[in-house]
């Protein structure tokens, strides 16, 4: 990487997208023939006009290549766009030998690993970031696949969007997963994964399920446990408990206590089943958690510490954020207050990405968390 040439990125929010990209190439000085890779991410108002918005910015500020999707929000330095008609952009002085752009992995990833086979061969295992369709039920499993298949780490998000959900991948596509891969040995970065749930009471054993039911934990009925572990206020009223107390299934085989939030599906007080939003099986372990901005706050600033502390000495120079569409302001407050979390920690430095529905980190599907990329 152009270790000379800076990160730069910019964002602008107007009615027509013409107006608003034509401030983006206005604030983007200095952007030279070293940036060949351009991040662009933009609220669902301007879904529509991701190809022609793509196009704009390739052939007004040269950089040849582009990636990126829609959000409900989108996110940048000390600022996110939420309800507005906005966009993002990052370009990078990243060589084009140190990346690889993939799309249309929609069943399988022989996109990947047959069309870079060559380039994956190398000794470090990639970076990838990902942009995936949520209406590909695949998503999940091959999320996986890509993992094991390079040996590397994934970041990124699912698009959230009404009606078009594009990805951008030197084109427009959609339907799958498609994104960047970034070659380790040439492009140092560290990322970390923040939770927006904390769990309430013990981890429970499945002793019997059908499907997404949870019918007994630890031996007693799924809905004794649940009450017991959101306490008497919420037991005596239910209704309450949507939006406010979620599922987690711990993740196996990791040293760092992460888990995956699902949805209560439902709750049946005659039978004492509790639905909750994935498949689950006798032996599986489950905890109930809920959502609250102290929670969220004091995990964030776990995981800037964190990321702050593995990166040493090295400066910052640029990043990508990928938060839960429920975060931003439902979560953090109507102030930008999470992405300001990440410049009063790391200082400021270049920041793009988008609010998702469905977040990825690792080998793994997420939901109410942020990741944070850090090019260093």
């Amino acid at each position: 990487m152009n270790s000379g040439t800076p990160f730069l990125s910019a964002h602008a929010s107007a009615a027509d997208w013409q107006i608003a990209a034509g401030e983006i190439v206005q604030k983007l000085e200095g952007v030279g023939s070293a940036h060949r890779l351009g991040f662009l991410y933009v609220t669902d108002h301007f879904s529509a006009y991701l190809d022609e918005i793509s196009i704009f910015l390739r052939q007004t500020l040269g950089v040849p290549h582009w990636v990126g999707t829609v959000g409900f929000g989108v996110c940048t330095t000390s600022q996110e766009y939420f309800d507005a008609p906005a966009m993002v952009v990052m370009v990078t002085p990243i060589p084009e030998e140190s990346f690889r752009i993939f799309k249309d992995v929609s069943e399988d990833i022989t996109s990947i690993t047959e069309n870079h086979k060559e380039w994956l061969s190398g000794p470090f295992p990639p970076l990838t970031v990902v942009h995936g369709d949520p209406r590909n039920n695949m998503v999940g499993d091959l999320i996986a696949e890509i993992s094991d298949a390079t040996e590397g780490f994934l970041v990124g998000g699912l698009t959230a969007a009404e009606d078009n959900f594009v990805q951008l991948a030197d084109e427009v596509t959609d339907g799958g997963l498609s994104g960047v891969m970034f070659s380790l040995d040439k492009v140092p970065v560290q990322a970390g994964l923040t939770q927006g749930c904390s769990p309430i009471g013990e981890t429970h054993q499945v002793t019997a399920a059908d499907e997404n039911m949870l019918i007994e934990l630890d031996g007693r009925p799924a809905l004794d446990v649940f009450k017991e572990d959101i306490g008497e206020v919420l037991a005596h009223d239910l209704q309450r408990v949507g939006g406010y107390i979620f599922a987690a299934l711990p993740v196996t085989g990791t040293d760092t206590g992460d888990y995956l939030v699902r949805n209560l599906v439902g709750i049946d007080p005659e039978s004492g089943v509790v639905a909750i939003g994935e498949y689950v099986s006798a032996g599986d372990r489950v905890m109930f958690c809920r959502r609250d901005h102290d929670s969220a706050v004091t995990d964030m600033k776990r995981m800037l510490v964190d990321i702050k502390k593995r990166a040493g000495n090295s400066p910052v120079r640029g990043g990508l954020y990928f938060s839960c569409c429920a975060r931003g302001p439902n979560q953090f407050g109507d102030d930008s207050d999470e992405l300001k979390m990440i410049t009063e920690e790391l200082g400021e430095f270049p920041l793009v990405g988008f609010f998702a529905n469905g977040e990825i980190s690792n080998n793994r599907l997420y939901g109410y968390t942020g990741v944070l990329t850090v090019f260093l």
